[in-house]
């Protein structure tokens, strides 16, 4: 059974930095696109970063580049987003989502909140 676990959340002030985390474990995590998405109250799910298997490919939503990095350790079965300059508008519930096979596996969400 496939368990995606994040952690790493809470309540930042505007400007300071989170890091979450999310471990994965039953699949084969190597060979798995990790990706993190978020939703704020009233909006739809939306794609925040990826990143191919090796690691050496990632992407971001235009929002977040320059600010939030993705990347993994395969060898611990975990994808982390390094979030810096973090504004209110990052405020949302992030999910951690893990595409094997064309099959899509969620974890639960961690929610992040900026605010002064």
């Amino acid at each position: 059974q496939v368990q995606l676990v994040e952690s790493g959340g809470g309540l930042v002030q505007p400007g300071g930095s989170l890091r979450l985390s999310c471990a994965a474990s039953g699949l084969t995590f190597s060979s798995a696109l990790m990706s993190w998405y978020r939703q704020a109250p009233g909006k739809e799910r939306e794609l925040v970063a990826y990143i191919f298997t090796s690691g050496g490919s990632t992407d971001y939503a235009e929002s977040v580049k320059g600010r939030f990095t993705i990347s993994r350790d395969n060898a611990k079965n975990t994808v982390y987003l390094q979030m810096n300059s973090l504004k209110p508008e990052d405020t949302a519930v992030y999910f951690c989502k893990a595409s094997r096979g064309g099959t899509p596996y969620w974890g639960q969400g961690t929610q992040v909140t900026v605010s002064s």
